[in-house]
């Protein structure tokens, strides 16, 4: 049997930080909620809702039925400016809009 809709979410959010080379407190301050719920979220104790999925979705430029889809449609959907680059420091990579157009 494959993976949960709950366990797909997870290890998508998983490979999305990964990728973008953010961590969970990144994702929290973009979502407004702290970091334990986050992490939460990610160790299953806590599940992500419908609206936090489309909140991740919008945080990453991704459509959400990507991110329910799986960490390999997830991360294939992330477009190359919001990739980590080794050496790059992830949040001065952000594009000004992600922060609040700061």
């Amino acid at each position: 049997m494959g993976m949960s809709l709950d366990e797909r979410v997870r290890s998508a959010v998983a490979a999305l930080l990964h990728v973008a080379g953010e961590s969970q407190t990144d994702l929290a301050v973009a979502l407004g909620v702290s970091q334990a719920q986050v992490s939460r979220r990610q160790s299953g104790t806590a599940g992500w809702s419908l609206a936090d999925c489309e909140a991740v979705a919008a945080h990453y430029g991704i459509d959400v039925l990507d991110l329910l889809a799986g960490p390999t449609r997830a991360t294939e959907s992330l477009s190359e400016e919001r990739r980590r680059i080794p050496g790059r420091n992830a949040t001065a990579a952000r594009p000004a809009a992600v922060d609040g157009g700061v």
